[in-house]
C-alpha cells in the first residue's frame, strides 16, 4: 500500500490570513494522522508566507508517523532540517517568488551541490529525496546524487489526465521501471487528487508514499477532512 502524506501548507496559509492561531496547523497534524494519514508534509518558504520555521519546530513532537519537510537547501533551511532530523527532507528547486513547486532538480547541472546536500542530511539519519521531473536523464542524475529517493512532479500528468489523456502517465511508467531498476524509492506529488490518483497508483509500480495538499483541503471543504483521508487511503490500497 502506497502511504498518504497529508501536506498541511493550506492550512497555515488559512491561519496566516486572519493573523491569528486559527485553524491550529498542530492539531490539524495530529487530527490528519488520528483519521489515518500515514505522514505529514510541509514546505517552508523563506517568506514565510504559509508553513512559519517556527511551525516545523512545533510539528516536531507530534508527529508520530512520517514527517516530511520538504524545501529549497538555502542555509536557513539546512540548519532547519538538522535540528529538526524529520523522518524525511525533499529538496525542491523553488525560486522565492514561486507560488507553488513548477519544476523538479536539474539532477545533471546541480550534481556536486546535491551531492554535499544530500551526504549532509543522510549522515544526520535523514532520509532524502529529490523532486524531479519525468525524465529518464534525471532519474539518472538523481541515483548519481546518491538519494534514497525521488519524488515525481506530476503536474503534467494531472492537467493531462484532467483532458481525458491518459497516455500522460507513460512517462512516469517509464521513470518509475528506471528507479526500480536502480533501487531509488519512488515518492510522487503535485496536483494529485481524488480524481486521479488510483489510476496513477495502479500504473506506478514501486510508489512508496504520495504527498498531496491542495486538491485534499479543497475536496475536504465538501466532503470532510476525516472522509477523505479514508478515500485516499482506500484508492491507494
Amino acid at each position: 500500500m502506497t502511504k498518504l502524506s497529508v501536506n498541511i501548507n493550506k492550512i497555515a496559509t488559512l491561519r496566516n490570513s486572519r493573523g491569528g492561531d486559527v485553524p491550529n496547523v498542530v492539531q490539524f497534524a495530529k487530527d490528519v494522522q488520528r483519521f489515518g494519514a500515514e505522514g505529514v508534509t510541509i514546505h517552508p518558504r523563506p517568506d514565510e508566507r504559509h508553513i512559519r520555521y517556527q511551525d516545523a519546530y512545533d510539528l516536531k513532537p507530534e508527529v508520530y508517523t512520517e514527517y516530511n519537510i520538504e524545501g529549497n537547501p538555502i542555509p536557513k533551511f539546512i540548519d532547519m532540517v538538522l535540528k529538526i532530523k524529520p523522518t524525511q527532507v525533499t529538496l525542491v528547486p523553488d525560486s522565492v517568488d514561486a507560488i507553488t513547486s513548477n519544476a523538479g532538480w536539474d539532477t545533471i547541472k546541480h550534481k556536486d551541490f546535491l551531492i554535499e546536500v544530500i551526504k549532509e542530511f543522510k549522515s544526520n539519519g535523514i532520509r532524502t529525496s529529490i523532486f524531479v521531473d519525468p525524465d529518464l536523464h534525471q532519474i539518472e542524475g538523481a541515483k548519481a546524487t546518491g538519494t534514497d529517493r525521488i519524488e515525481l512532479y506530476t503536474e503534467a500528468f494531472a492537467h493531462q489526465y484532467s483532458l481525458g489523456n491518459k497516455d500522460a502517465i507513460n512517462p512516469y511508467m517509464e521513470c518509475a521501471g528506471l528507479a526500480n531498476t536502480m533501487q531509488l524509492g519512488i515518492n510522487a506529488g503535485h496536483d494529485l487528487s481524488l480524481d486521479n490518483i488510483k489510476f496513477f497508483k495502479e500504473n506506478i509500480t514501486g510508489l512508496l508514499e504520495v504527498s498531496i495538499g491542495h486538491a485534499l483541503i479543497a475536496e475536504s471543504l465538501y466532503l470532510g477532512i476525516e472522509n477523505v483521508i479514508g478515500m485516499y487511503l482506500e484508492k491507494l490500497k
